[in-house]
């Protein structure tokens, strides 16, 4: 948690050299622990301590389970209103969506431990979401996802979907795709213009985008996570650990190098034994590809039940074929599935 006394961006330049662990969030991320590290002196000083790693005492584990709680109170609210604009035949169903996400159990786990604050952040994209519902929440739903790009970037993967919705349903015409409403076209590229200014501005002014960049898009960490996801990969790995065994026998080469490579569990490149090697490029395309397929669809019939089904299918292609995704990305295709 930032000191309260410093502006947010310096700090975040400088805390890469006090922990193991690389600043990989947004700034707006490093804002929203700044307003609580307001709060922290009068819980526990020590909390702010900058070099004071693995400090857990029942003050900082308490407040920082308070903090998840109370900022949940988003994801609440979120919750409440997609219950209240759900049409009357459907309550029933939206009333169970709704449990079941504030329940669940992906979200108690690594919020009420890890203190991610994903609760929050759900509740925001889940804001976002039912606000596209009517076509006078179009705008604001657009620059709450915005911001929310700048709150945890791991929701670029859904991205493509809000950009043909909002694309097709608010900035081109019903009636032709060929005539653009230039009036929503300005306000929404304004205002996405404006938050991403002030969210990247101060690293732009200190010439520290390249730095910020490679943090936030850290390629060198691998294929697969420490975490793995149970994608295409981790599948990938598994073929390739068995050929290991297999290869001498069918007069294939093995990379004894690479033998350990996969199964350390550090961030870190991956090499194949036998297989291929997967680049970055291939995991774009191939994601982008599987993208694509809902994208059509929601371009030719852009109503919000399509866009929920293309922010679902989005998230899924990203979490099948993306590049060192994390098991806890499956939550962006559990949660607008629901």
């Amino acid at each position: 948690m930032p000191r309260k006394n410093r502006p947010f961006w310096k700090l975040r330049l400088e805390l890469q050299k006090t922990s193991e662990w690389t600043l990989d969030y947004p700034p707006f991320f490093a804002a929203f622990e700044w307003l609580l590290s307001q709060a922290a002196p009068f819980i526990d000083p020590a909390i702010l301590h900058v070099q004071n790693l693995g400090y857990d005492s029942w003050q900082t584990v308490y407040f920082q389970r308070a903090t998840v709680i109370l900022t949940e109170l988003v994801l609440v609210f979120a919750l409440t209103l997609l219950v209240k604009t759900t049409p009357e035949s459907l309550k029933k169903q939206a009333h169970a969506a709704a449990v079941s996400i504030l329940l669940s159990p992906g979200l108690l786990i690594i919020d009420h431990v890890h203190f991610q604050y994903n609760g929050f952040l759900y509740g925001l994209l889940i804001l976002s979401l039912v606000l596209a519902r009517k076509p006078s929440g179009l705008l604001p739903s657009g620059l709450l996802f915005a911001a929310l790009l700048c709150l945890k970037h791991i929701y670029l993967y859904l991205a493509p979907a809000y950009f043909v919705f909002l694309l097709r349903a608010y900035c081109l015409s019903p009636r032709s795709t060929f005539q653009i409403r230039v009036g929503n076209a300005i306000k929404l590229g304004l205002g996405i213009g404006v938050i991403f200014a002030a969210a990247f501005g101060p690293f732009v002014y200190w010439n520290q985008m390249d730095q910020l960049l490679s943090r936030l898009f850290p390629f060198s960490r691998g294929l697969c996570h420490a975490y793995w996801a149970p994608n295409v990969w981790a599948m990938y790995s598994w073929v390739d650990r068995v050929l290991i065994f297999v290869a001498p026998k069918i007069g294939l080469a093995v990379d004894r190098s690479a033998v350990n490579s996969v199964t350390r569990g550090l961030v870190g490149d991956t090499s194949f034994a036998v297989l291929p090697e997967v680049t970055a490029k291939t995991t774009f395309v191939l994601t982008l590809i599987f993208q694509v397929i809902p994208l059509i669809r929601l371009f030719q019939k852009p109503t919000w039940e399509m866009f929920i089904g293309a922010v679902t299918l989005c998230g899924y292609a990203s979490f099948l074929f993306g590049w060192h995704v994390h098991e806890k990305a499956i939550l962006l295709v559990i949660i607008p599935f629901r």
